[in-house]
């Protein structure tokens, strides 16, 4: 099959990613072999290709918002069977027997794995998956639709439930990529106003269409003070800026795998009245199985810029330089 590997990490300029030939994968107990047709580029492929994250194994495959078609089935399968579209999200899987997954907490397992990091992902043509951590892809998602949903949506409904943001309350949103923009799109769907925070002029045109209120620079001040926010920029200056622009009981959620070096906090105007500074880790299955539903039922449309498989590596210098709009799609099968 042919696949894209990180070489060595480094600049996205540097090209770390390698596109190549690699033996077709076969599925173990309790794993789907699947064609894949579309993967998502997610921000976290670009801290794996730079080093931001290092590669658990050599050569590996980076892409966790994978659509494919069942090709094969492993011993022990009895979820899917060949022909089914289905979806392999981020969490790959996890132990199932420390305290974290024992109380429904799965997303901070001790021992997890996830997809394009510990086990190759889907920047490949062909992938294997759990069947216990995969998804049915709701029909009346097309396939480049549903792939942004399997991580930039998962992530962006367990950040709206963290940011605990109140009926009809006021969100703020710092960065407007992939999964800001979906998680504007559920925050209206509830009844909030959406003030977006974003250096990309394009990214500012989108959150106009989308129906913010308001839109402006990264360190612009809001026009009224917020109820809640989420920070999707891997920025850490951004947050003291965001924890001031909380009214009194507001909570920021801090959406990203990555973050750089966060400011000293001052604590009488950043933290005092209750404001709250919370992190966002992965996502349960039940986030997921949540948020597909929800997205059916609102019909729920990520903007795409679609590119070719073997364009891969150009799709992220393009995000790396704020030039993709909603989110980067890889075309897999008849994808060039």
């Amino acid at each position: 099959m042919r696949a894209w590997w990180v070489g060595q990490p480094g600049p996205i300029a540097s090209h770390p990613l390698v596109l190549g030939h690699r033996p077709d994968p076969q599925p173990a107990r309790g794993e789907l072999l699947l064609d894949v047709q579309v993967c998502g580029v997610c921000r976290t492929d670009l801290h794996l290709a730079e080093g931001d994250l290092a590669p658990r194994h050599g050569r590996v495959v980076p892409g966790h918002e994978v659509v494919g078609i069942v090709r094969e089935t492993g011993p022990d399968c009895v979820r899917f069977k060949p022909g089914d579209r289905v979806g392999v999200p981020w969490l790959g899987s996890v132990c199932g027997t420390c305290r974290f997954c024992l109380r429904g907490d799965e997303n901070l397992c001790l021992a997890p794995t996830f997809t394009g990091w510990d086990r190759d992902g889907g920047y490949a043509e062909l992938v294997t998956a759990s069947e216990d951590f995969v998804y049915r892809i709701p029909p009346t998602l097309a396939d480049e639709h549903a792939a942004p949903l399997l991580c930039s949506g998962i992530i962006g409904y367990r950040a709206l439930k963290r940011a605990a943001l109140p009926p009809g309350g006021r969100l703020g949103i710092y960065g407007f990529g992939g999964s800001a923009h979906l998680t504007a799109q559920m925050a209206r769907h509830q009844g909030a106003s959406v003030y977006v925070m974003t250096r990309s002029a394009e990214a500012r045109a989108l959150a106009r269409d989308l129906g913010a209120v308001f839109v402006g620079g990264p360190t612009d001040v809001p026009p009224e003070p917020l109820d809640s926010a989420i920070l999707f920029a891997p920025v850490g200056d951004l947050v003291p800026i965001a924890m001031r622009a909380l009214d009194r009981g507001g909570t920021l959620a801090v959406a990203g795998i990555h973050l750089t070096d966060i400011p000293p906090l001052h604590y009488e105007t950043d933290l005092f009245q209750e404001r709250q500074l919370r992190s966002v880790t992965a996502n349960t299955r039940a986030d997921g199985e949540e948020f597909l539903a929800l997205a059916a039922e609102m019909e729920l449309r990520p903007t795409t810029t679609v590119y070719a498989f073997a364009a891969a590596d150009q799709a992220l210098v393009d995000l790396a330089g704020d030039r993709v709009t909603g989110t980067a799609v890889l075309r897999v099968q008849g994808g060039g």
